[in-house]
């Protein structure tokens, strides 16, 4: 049964297409598939089937331990956006990005095909100086209207240098780690373990957390 219906498919259909350049997402599993990982490769198979750019690989989080520590996921359902020349982007989907979090999963495989605006100047001068190791994971719940733009913010960080990694998790679905980091509204961002902030925020709010770690 289709997830979406004819005229989702086509809306998803016509955003696809802006593509540029090929795009792979690594999804990872285990044999015995949890609810969640279930859900999210029906999701991934259907996304996938709209666009000749689009293409995924399934890792077992076991058998294909070595392959995912490289990817960095240490949870399942986990995404990871490769570009087309097999380059890790950073960006991280964990859990199903259903909701409104569709937005950035969408927004993330188009600028992981080279389909993305220009920074200002300053902006990405501040980014390329990044030469500590970042992690930056952004807990989501699907009903939340500012979370994707939160979500792409950390993504495109991650994508523009390659110190920066970055995760969505969607808070139900791993409800240990939510209450690990003290989740009781969302979007809440935390990078590398020591920092937090609640809400969307720009990229130059991040940028300042980053340049003070």
């Amino acid at each position: 049964m289709a997830l979406f219906d004819e005229k989702v498919t086509g809306q998803l259909k016509e955003i696809l297409s802006q593509m540029k350049e090929t795009v792979e997402v690594a999804f990872v599993t285990q044999e015995i598939e949890c609810p969640a990982c279930k859900g999210t490769r029906e999701f991934l198979e259907e996304v996938v089937s709209l666009s000749d750019k689009l293409s995924f690989k399934t890792l077992d989080f076991v058998k294909d331990q070595k392959a995912r520590e490289e990817l960095g996921v240490d949870k399942i359902p986990a995404m990871v956006i490769v570009d087309g020349k097999g380059g890790n982007t950073g960006m991280k989907f964990y859990g199903l990005p259903g909701g409104y979090e569709i937005n950035s999963f969408l927004q993330s495989l188009l600028e992981a095909s080279g389909q993305k605006e220009a920074l200002p100047g300053e902006v990405a001068d501040r980014i390329a100086a990044i030469k500590k190791d970042v992690h930056i994971q952004v807990f989501v719940s699907l009903g939340c209207p500012y979370c994707s733009q939160a979500v792409s913010t950390a993504h495109r960080l991650a994508l523009e240098n390659s110190h920066v990694k970055a995760d969505m998790v969607e808070s139900s679905t791993f409800p240990h780690v939510a209450n690990k980091y003290d989740v009781s509204s969302v979007p809440k961002i935390i990078i590398n373990e020591t920092h937090e902030l609640i809400g969307n925020h720009p990229i130059n709010a991040l940028l300042a957390v980053i340049e003070g770690l």
